[in-house]
């Protein structure tokens, strides 16, 4: 998951990106959506609280973490 940018550093569109996976109209938008940029903090806070919340007891995640403990002993 991303984050919003720090004003201070340089935007998706002005970083100078030279990858080819960047290139195409779609892909700085999608990304950008991705990202929540265009949210404010308080916004961005209240999502990613209810993304744990709902992701905390998830199967999925309790399977991932048995994982991680059987094959890197963490958890």
């Amino acid at each position: 998951m991303c984050v919003a940018l720090d004003s201070s550093r340089p935007s998706l569109s002005t970083a100078g990106l030279q990858l080819l996976c960047f290139h195409g109209s779609s892909t700085i938008r999608n990304l950008k959506e991705r990202c929540h940029m265009n949210v404010t903090e308080e916004e961005l806070q209240l999502f990613l609280e209810q993304m744990v919340d709902s992701n905390m007891c998830s199967i999925t995640t309790k399977l991932y973490d048995g994982f991680q403990y059987l094959t890197n002993g963490i958890m």
